[in-house]
């Protein structure tokens, strides 16, 4: 079977980038992209996979996107047996590609649920282009998606949004981590935070936790694509002392940091579902986690670390109540927990999906 995977863009270091990679290595498929930086697979010290890129973008939001889409519904891409596509504008990509499987990580928040939360952050005079754009854009969203032929949610949570937004069923797998790459080294004498700083990811919320722990130290791993819209977000933040902010970084020095950090702490807003919890206990770390979204899916509660509500106060109160012993008996929990979300699996499912949709099988 002969598989080409679509994913939107290769500009940054994500999960999403993770799983295509993944799949791509175990199906043999290739892989086409947009915006390729060859920096980003150098860190990731990626060399197997054959991607190819479909060219550059407009690098402004929301203008990327836009051409993005464009970009995917103007491919013409022949001599496969099936097709996966990846992100929010790849699917674009579908009605000439069949047969196609759809590995969604949500319907696009934008125009979604996190719709009048987006409009709200902007200055009065972008609100009415946001809302033209986010309308219009949402039709063809929701059109292409309806010429793909399977779509398979990353979680149970972004399975119930397929249901309210897309009206579709989807099956649930959930995406791979690398469990072998990540090691417990010590229990050392700072917190990890690895995230895209979006404003969805509520990195804010997590500089005031620290804020209020001067006695603590936060390491914060992460940026953002050119075009995305956290620019204006990323420019207003205020890290206080204890909080360093690394950007991204290569994968080895990512691993280190798991392998001696504390724990990790995770506050995105319904979050999709969440690798950097999988990464976390593969490392034998604890997990402090908001309570909402994905995190339920992964995180057992006092067991592998504690879900949260979004509030600053509470991660102070646990994280002030927690000493070494504690930390250190969640080790092997979390490590058992982790590999139920390798790479393996992930893979056996995705094969038998594709495999049905060669076959014309239904779910």
């Amino acid at each position: 079977m002969r598989v080409a995977i679509f994913h939107d863009y290769f500009d940054k270091i994500g999960g999403g980038e993770k799983a295509m990679l993944t799949l791509a290595r175990a199906l043999d498929a290739d892989l086409f992209t947009t915006n390729l930086r060859p920096e980003v697979l150098t860190r990731l010290g990626e060399q197997r996979v054959r991607i190819h890129d479909l060219g550059p973008l407009v690098l402004s939001a929301p203008l990327k996107q836009i051409h993005a889409s464009g970009r995917f519904r103007m491919a013409r891409i022949s001599g496969y047996d099936a097709f996966v596509f990846s992100g929010n504008w790849a699917h674009h990509a579908g009605e000439r590609h069949r047969p196609g499987v759809l590995y969604c990580y949500t319907p696009v928040r934008a125009f979604y649920d996190r719709r009048e939360a987006l409009l709200s952050s902007l200055s009065p005079p972008q609100r009415p282009l946001y809302r033209a754009w986010s309308r219009v854009h949402a039709s063809l969203d929701r059109a292409s998606v309806h010429g793909v032929d399977r779509i398979v949610a990353i979680s149970k949570n972004v399975r119930q949004r397929i249901r309210r937004y897309y009206d579709r069923e989807a099956p649930v797998v959930y995406p791979p981590v690398a469990t072998s790459q990540f090691r417990f080294r010590e229990l050392g004498d700072f917190w990890l935070s690895v995230n895209r700083l979006y404003p969805e990811k509520r990195v804010d919320l997590q500089f005031e936790v620290f804020r209020r722990l001067p006695e603590e130290r936060l390491v914060v791993v992460g940026g953002w694509a050119p075009g995305d819209h956290s620019a204006r977000y990323v420019a207003g933040l205020d890290p206080p002392s204890n909080v360093t902010l690394r950007g991204e970084v290569p994968e080895e020095e990512l691993v280190d940091l798991y392998a001696r950090c504390r724990g990790v702490v995770a506050t995105a807003v319904d979050e999709d579902f969440g690798l950097t919890p999988i990464e976390a206990m593969a490392s034998g770390k604890a997990v402090l986690a908001t309570n909402e979204g994905g995190y339920p899916e992964s995180v057992r509660d006092g067991a592998t670390g504690w879900l949260l509500p979004p509030d600053p106060e509470a991660f102070v109160e646990k994280i002030r109540g927690l000493d070494d012993a504690t930390l250190l008996g969640l080790r092997t929990a979390a490590e058992t927990q982790a590999e139920r979300f390798g790479e393996e699996p992930f893979v056996r499912a995705m094969k038998g999906i594709l495999e049905a949709a060669t076959d014309g099988a239904s779910f």
